[in-house]
């Protein structure tokens, strides 16, 4: 067979069908039931003016303060291709009669368009960053042909712009799905319909809507709704909750792959030891098969995490290698376990703190498991300052009392508490008690995180200290870590 035969008999791929382009007008147009009044092809897909890049169409979305349509002109600025809008406008776009109906229609229409494996992911804890691990591992077993949900963008407008965004040429998908609300996850998993319904855990977040952790479940265990004919459903071995989920995928037809620590478990964690440099080198039983792999994520929650991430990937028949490969890289996300080394003044010693910045999330099952993870970490004085946990009604003093003991267990020396939630905590914490070094937790309790700054500069960072800041998003505690970083870094 001569170069020419060779070149000829070249093995096809299905995404050599699709094409490049993410969209082009026409099929805009038909898919979303407008009219374009230009030829253009779209290289992204955009909700916000600010963050549109050159090719992107842009969706003019009406909200509830605000509407899209005030931002075409500076969409356009930025580069747009062209807008989606309810109204005619100065260059290509699509008129519709509703965007926000567009906007759920493009994203069907990348989901049905797509011959690759998806994954959805949801849970009380987190999902996000098992979603962010399982797009990096099949991004590397795919080189580069998986597509993943950015940021949290899990909701009733996040999913359906991840999905658009979804090149028809991917092999894999991985969306996230969050719910306040029972029903919200049935909604999204019919968007998304997912190959693989992954769940990480159950906790009582959004416990104030939902009134149970029983409920919660119920709700979670609305994503195997949306499965495909043959889907799997991966579900946490060690949660008491396991059988309500494993029955709620058994009721709907589908097969389980449990994991966790537990002896029933099909993913089972062996053993977990600490790795140089931090994280653990995890050993985990299969079934058929011994793994062994590194986490670069500290934290025992990282290594059940992993667990739940092996069974994903083998579940979409996508490479455990490449996967092992991928979690020994990963590090912290911002928010979400990020690392911050920061440099101490010169008047308090001078040398380096760890800023550990858990600031986008918090609810009391994430926050007992980063205390203790707090607790492991090498350090001169460990601080901790934990903002308010919301959603949890009436729940909510007791749940923030009770951090006074995995307070205590971890060594905090100092908390800063923000929020005035905060305040059945101070109360615990005020009634004494000691650490796991025989100390009283020294402690604070801001009103504000403007305040919690000037609280934490006055008691002074030193050498190898050791700060957690972590806390419901809504509480702010993200511009600490980005005042306490520019001020002492």
């Amino acid at each position: 067979m001569n170069a020419i035969a060779r070149i000829l008999d070249w093995p096809i791929e299905f995404s050599d069908e699709n094409p490049l382009a993410l969209w082009d007008a026409f099929s805009i147009a038909r898919t979303v039931r407008g009219t374009a009044n230009a030829e253009f092809l779209a290289s992204g897909v955009e909700i916000d003016s600010r963050d549109v890049q050159p090719g992107d169409l842009f969706f003019a979305l009406r909200g509830e303060s605000t509407d899209g349509h005030r931002f075409v002109d500076m969409a356009f600025a930025k580069g747009a291709a062209a807008v989606v809008v309810d109204r005619p406008v100065n260059g290509p776009h699509i008129l519709v009669r509703d965007t926000m109906e567009a906007l759920l229609r493009l994203g069907a229409a990348s989901r049905a368009r797509s011959r690759g494996r998806i994954i959805g992911v949801t849970g009380s804890v987190g999902k996000t960053g098992v979603k962010e691990a399982l797009f990096a591992a099949l991004d590397r077993a795919s080189r580069g042909d998986a597509h993943r949900s950015v940021k949290s963008y899990n909701n009733h407008v996040g999913v359906p712009l991840s999905l658009a965004r979804m090149p028809a040429r991917a092999r894999f998908g991985v969306f996230e799905m969050g719910m306040n609300h029972a029903g919200e996850i049935a909604a999204l998993t019919r968007q998304v319909r997912p190959h693989v319904a992954v769940i990480t855990t159950i906790a009582p977040a959004h416990i104030e809507n939902l009134g149970s952790e029983e409920a919660i479940a119920d709700a979670k265990a609305e994503i195997f709704e949306g499965l495909e004919e043959g889907g799997t459903a991966v579900i946490p071995a060690d949660s008491p909750h396991f059988e309500r989920l494993r029955g709620a995928a058994a009721k709907l037809g589908f097969a389980t792959i449990s994991f966790g620590k537990s002896a029933h478990a099909d993913v089972r964690l062996l053993d977990a030891v600490a790795a140089i440099g931090g994280g653990s080198l995890v050993t985990a039983d299969m079934g058929d098969r011994r793994v062994c792999y590194t986490v670069a994520a500290p934290g025992e929650h990282w290594v059940i995490n992993s667990l739940a991430v092996m069974a994903a990937v083998r579940a979409v028949g996508a490479d455990l290698g490449a996967a092992g490969v991928a979690l020994a890289e990963m590090e912290g996300l911002p928010g979400r376990g990020a690392r911050l080394p920061i440099d101490v003044s010169e008047d308090r010693g001078g040398g380096q703190a760890l800023l550990i910045d858990e600031s986008y999330n918090a609810n009391p099952a994430s926050m007992r498991a980063t205390l203790a993870q707090l607790g492991r970490t090498p350090a001169q004085r460990r601080i901790a300052v934990l903002g308010a946990m919301k959603e949890l009604g009436s729940h909510g003093p007791d749940f923030h009392a009770k951090l006074a003991q995995p307070l205590r267990e971890a060594g905090v020396d100092y908390a800063l508490l923000v929020g005035p939630e905060m305040q059945a905590l101070a109360d615990e914490l005020g009634k004494g008690g000691v650490n796991a070094l025989g100390k009283p937790v020294a402690f604070a309790h801001c009103a504000s995180v403007r305040e919690a700054v000037d609280t934490l500069r006055a008691f002074g960072l030193e050498r190898d200290d050791a700060i957690l800041v972590k806390g419901s998003n809504s509480v702010g505690l993200a511009s600490l870590v980005s005042a306490l970083s520019e001020r002492e870094g």
